[in-house]
């Protein structure tokens, strides 16, 4: 069985990471990963592919840079070539980004089996360009591989045929099983002269909030009063940097005495300071599930989530981007009353195995 694992942006590699691991355990099959080159550079893909023990791409695409609809179309025409040339018997894909959703496309087209890991998640807000790639990508797969019970509730509604869908567990916590005590021994948080449960770690990377200066500058405003309270680490995305250099607002979070702007990390680093961290404050989906798989509590700069279990189950608040909220939240987490939670069902660091069971069943 001939299997192409598709790859893209950065999110990409931990869900991917497992998947490809547990392909290779098993004799009768045949896995290739393939990299569309939406992100591909060292600090966003080639220490990822280090960090985690992925082999060099084989085979690799190089995505348009320009528009997401650019993107998109030069993807697609190139792993249409793939699909062609290598005549997998199924392809997988993981997550929303812009190289799933063109890998999703070539492959259906091609009449070649789709496979698509962590199915179902819905934030039901068109207005995220990652909700309308969900919605396609699932319609398209021929297997629909879910973290929770409530993405299978989701893909019902849409008239998804059931046996076509499967929950197995959340791969992005496989891979962080796997590595949590390589992350440990790195000792990140004493590098960046933090103590251990007693800094704030920030992402932001979602377009409603870092591509509107006015947006932008109310959460910078923010960082800046909370670093006040506790110290804050902020690894800065590529495309955040640029808006925030756009904007004028670098010079702002350069000044924070108690803020430290960091260039992108490994996988490895960020997830040593994650552990460690008091709390998290993103708008990224796959850090809300870390966190609460981990136990620390998280503020979600966003009015929802395509991971609800993270709340109803784990440690994640929505706190949107309203200034006295945040900030109110942040306080009763410091105080000692942040949300404890508890780990969603079969997040146990073995969804990769099941996925390759199921297909070994249906395709081998």
């Amino acid at each position: 069985m001939k299997v192409l694992c598709v790859v893209g942006a950065r999110p990409n590699l931990m869900k991917i990471a497992p998947v490809v691991k547990a392909l290779a355990r098993r004799e009768e099959m045949i896995a290739k990963l393939v990299h569309t080159g939406q992100h591909y550079s060292d600090s966003m893909s080639k220490v990822f592919l280090e960090d985690l023990d992925l082999p060099e791409p084989d085979i690799q695409l190089r995505a348009r840079t320009g528009s997401s609809a650019e993107r998109i179309a030069s993807i697609l025409v190139g792993f249409d070539r793939v699909v062609s040339e290598a005549k997998p018997d199924a392809v997988i894909v993981v997550g929303d980004v812009d190289s799933t959703l063109a890998a999703a496309i070539a492959t259906a087209k091609r009449g070649t089996p789709l496979v698509h890991v962590e199915a179902g998640l819905r934030s039901f807000d068109r207005s995220m360009p990652e909700e309308i790639n969900r919605i396609i990508i699932d319609s398209l797969s021929d297997l629909l591989f879910t973290t929770s019970l409530e993405a299978n509730r989701n893909l019902q509604s849409e008239g998804v045929a059931s046996d076509k869908v499967h929950f197995v567990g959340n791969v992005m916590i496989d891979t962080l099983c796997a590595y949590r005590e390589h992350a440990r021994f790195l000792k990140t948080p004493a590098r960046f002269g933090l103590e251990h449960n007693g800094y704030a770690l920030v992402t932001l990377h979602r377009p409603s909030n870092v591509d509107d200066p006015g947006a932008l500058s109310i959460l910078v405003d923010t960082l800046v009063n909370l670093q006040k309270r506790i110290p804050m680490v902020f690894p800065v995305h590529p495309r955040t940097r640029n808006r925030l250099q756009d904007f004028g607002f670098m010079p702002i979070l350069d000044e924070a005495p108690y803020l430290r702007v960091l260039e992108p990390l490994g996988y490895l680093q960020f997830l040593d300071l994650m552990m460690h961290a008091r709390l998290v404050l993103t708008d990224s989906g796959g850090i809300q599930e870390e966190t609460t798989f981990l136990g620390v509590p998280c503020l979600t700069l966003r009015t929802n989530t395509e991971r609800p279990e993270t709340i109803t189950h784990g440690t994640n608040e929505l706190v949107g981007t309203d200034p006295d909220r945040i900030i109110s939240a942040t306080v009763e987490i410091l105080s000692g009353a942040g949300k404890t939670g508890s780990v969603p069902d079969l997040w146990d660091g073995h969804t990769a195995d099941r996925i390759v069971e199921v297909l070994a069943q249906s395709y081998g």
